[in-house]
C-alpha cells in the first residue's frame, strides 16, 4: 500500500484548471503545531495558505508563464497527530515516496519541527536554504529534543552542515551561536540583506548545488509584513527583500520548498498571501527553466 493511501486525507483545496495534464508540482500539508510554545494555531496553516492561493493572481508576466493552464497537485493534509515522533516517521515516509516522482514539491505547515522530516528524505547531496529569524539550533525545548526551536540541531546531526545556508537570523540564545559556529554553518545575516548583499550571496552560494530544498519560515519577515506567525520577532525584512532573495533562485533547480509557521489565528491576510506568492513564484521559475 501506499503511504499516500495510508496518511493523506485527499482533500485537496487548490484549484488546479488543468488536471487532464501531468501535473507541474505536488502540494501537501501537515498540519503539526504540537511543540508550539507561543502562538499555537499554526496547524491552521496549509489551508489558510492554499485559500490565498486560490484567490491571489498567478500570472507572472516576466516570466510568461500563467498558472492557470497548468496542474498543480494538492494531496491534502496528513493525518492529525500530536505526537512529534510520530509525525517525523509519517512525514519521511510520505516524502521519500514523493520525491521518487520527480516533480517539485511543496511541504505547506504546521511549525518548523516538520523540516526534520521533510528535508531529510531527499537525496543527501542536495542543498539547503532556510529563511528564517531564528536558528533553531537548540539541543532541547521545553524539555524535548525534537522541536520547532531544535529541528535544524537534528538535521545538522544527521546529515552534517555543509549543505546548509541559514539566511536572516536576528533572534537567538549563545547555546544555538555556539553551536553554529562549531559547525561552520553558513550564513547570510538580517544586517548583510539589509545592506542589499543577500541576493548575490545567496545566488554564489547555490550555485555550487544542481538541486536544492529551501524552507521558508514566514517569521523571518518583519511583523508589518508578516503578522501571522507563531513566534514574531521585531526589525526583520521586508517583503520585497524576501522576493529579490528569492528571484536570486532562478537558474537553480528548487526540488523541494516547505513554507511554515503561518498562524491564520493572528493574521490579517497578508501573511497568507506572502505564502501563497511563494509558491506561485517558485512553480513559475521552475517552468520557466524547462521551457
Amino acid at each position: 500500500m501506499s503511504f499516500l493511501d495510508l496518511y493523506m486525507n485527499r482533500n485537496p483545496l487548490i484549484t488546479a484548471s488543468d488536471d487532464s495534464s501531468e501535473p507541474i508540482a505536488t502540494i501537501f500539508g501537515i498540519p503539526f503545531d504540537a511543540t508550539h510554545s507561543y502562538k499555537p494555531g499554526c496547524r491552521f496553516g496549509p489551508d489558510a495558505i492554499r485559500d490565498s492561493f486560490n484567490n491571489i493572481e498567478i500570472f507572472h508576466p516576466e516570466l510568461q508563464v500563467d498558472l492557470e493552464n497548468v496542474n498543480i497537485e494538492d494531496l491534502g493534509n496528513t493525518r492529525h497527530t500530536v505526537v512529534a515522533s510520530e509525525m517525523i516517521d509519517m512525514v519521511k515516509k510520505i516524502t521519500t515516496e514523493l520525491v521518487a516522482k520527480q516533480r517539485q514539491l511543496f511541504i505547506l505547515g504546521g511549525e518548523h519541527s516538520i523540516t526534520y522530516g521533510t528535508f531529510t528524505s531527499f537525496p543527501k547531496e542536495t542543498g539547503y536554504v532556510v529563511f528564517d529569524a531564528h536558528y533553531d539550533l537548540r539541543d532541547e525545548f521545553a524539555d524535548i529534543k525534537l522541536s520547532h526551536a531544535s529541528y535544524l540541531r537534528r538535521i545538522v546531526e544527521e546529515r552534517g552542515s555543509e549543505n546548509i545556508l541559514h539566511v536572516g537570523a536576528r533572534a537567538f540564545v549563545k547555546e544555538e551561536l555556539e553551536f553554529l559556529n562549531e559547525n561552520k554553518i553558513k550564513t547570510i545575516s538580517d544586517k548583510q540583506i539589509r545592506e542589499g548583499k543577500g541576493p548575490q550571496l545567496l545566488k554564489d552560494h547555490v550555485s555550487t548545488f544542481d538541486t536544492l530544498y529551501s524552507s521558508f519560515d514566514l517569521d523571518v519577515l518583519d511583523p508589518a509584513f508578516a503578522p501571522g506567525v507563531g513566534n514574531p520577532e521585531a526589525v526583520g525584512i521586508t517583503s520585497r527583500e524576501l522576493f529579490d532573495l528569492i528571484n536570486s533562485l532562478k537558474d537553480t533547480k528548487v526540488a523541494g520548498v516547505d513554507i511554515v509557521e503561518l498562524n491564520p489565528y493572528h493574521d490579517n491576510g497578508a501573511t497568507a498571501s506572502l505564502a501563497a506568492k511563494i509558491i506561485s513564484t517558485l512553480i513559475a521559475m521552475n517552468i520557466s527553466q524547462n521551457q
